[in-house]
């Protein structure tokens, strides 16, 4: 099989590429995420529990 890796145009993208899982999160991403987690689960179980009640 062929190394095809070695092509300068896979190259090209090496140093400008970054993941999620290479990134650090800040705790003000965290508190941020947890916020939207909350408001999404009171709107999808909250209110058609409370129309339901």
């Amino acid at each position: 099989m062929a190394d095809h890796h070695d092509h300068d145009h896979y190259k090209e993208f090496d140093d400008e590429r970054v993941t999620s899982p290479m990134q650090a999160f800040t705790g003000s991403e965290v508190g941020t995420g947890a916020v939207v987690a909350l408001v999404g689960l009171l709107v999808t179980f909250g209110i058609p529990l409370l129309l339901v009640a």
